[in-house]
């Protein structure tokens, strides 16, 4: 998937999958199914793999998948569970990360569709949420509803112009940043908050905020 221009990201080309064991015979942790953006480890304590990226001291994921550490070579990757590439059609459930707000669009890279999110959507580009296909109801400025880096939920409504909606109470954001400091914001009531400066937000929530469950 690919990444906002502001992080400095580096990854470990050399290894496109990590083995299923160390080269010591001990298996590599993993099953630990993460989200574009989620934070793995430190660089302290491992290097960026496949599908991985490196930000002021973290390693994050790249993409949708499950996170595998081969302890030998202090390496972590995100691994998908098929290189076989789902096509998206017109009423799939679709999860990406929010790149860009307009006044009346949020744009959207498409990293994963739901029952296939471990699997990279290759060559979509970017879709869009437009400000009418935001929630039941009037909406006074789309960045009250969606913030930069967000991890979205959305159903694919134009499949030609990949338009999104994310009206239903299920769509929305999955996992959104403080817009001060960077750090995810839990739920608050209605709103989020910022367990590390305080600050209060607003969004356009799923039912399913920080859950994980597509």
């Amino acid at each position: 998937m690919p990444m906002p221009k502001e992080q400095d990201i580096t990854r470990d080309t050399a290894s496109n999958t990590v083995d299923n064991t160390a080269s010591n015979g001990a298996p590599n942790s993993s099953n630990k199914f993460v989200l574009p953006g989620d934070f793995i480890g430190t660089t302290e304590e491992f290097r960026a793999g496949a599908q991985t990226y490196e930000k002021t001291g973290g390693v994050y994921a790249a993409i949708a998948g499950t996170a595998r550490v081969n302890t030998a070579r202090r390496l972590v990757s995100v691994i998908p569970c098929t290189d076989t590439p789902p096509i998206l059609k017109k009423g799939d459930v679709v999860i990406g990360q929010i790149v860009g707000l307009r006044d009346s669009l949020a744009m959207v890279t498409i990293a994963g569709a739901k029952d296939v999110v471990d699997r990279e959507i290759p060559n979509v580009g970017s879709a869009v949420v437009h400000v009418s296909n935001v929630k039941r109801g009037y909406v006074k400025e789309i960045a009250h509803e969606f913030g930069i880096f967000d991890i979205l939920k959305a159903k694919i409504v134009d499949l030609q112009n990949m338009r999104l909606d994310t009206s239903e109470p299920e769509m929305g954001v999955m996992k959104a940043l403080c817009s001060n400091c960077r750090t995810p914001m839990v739920r608050h009531d209605s709103k989020l908050k910022c367990p590390e400066c305080g600050r209060i937000e607003t969004r356009k929530l799923a039912t399913g905020y920080r859950t994980g469950i597509i």
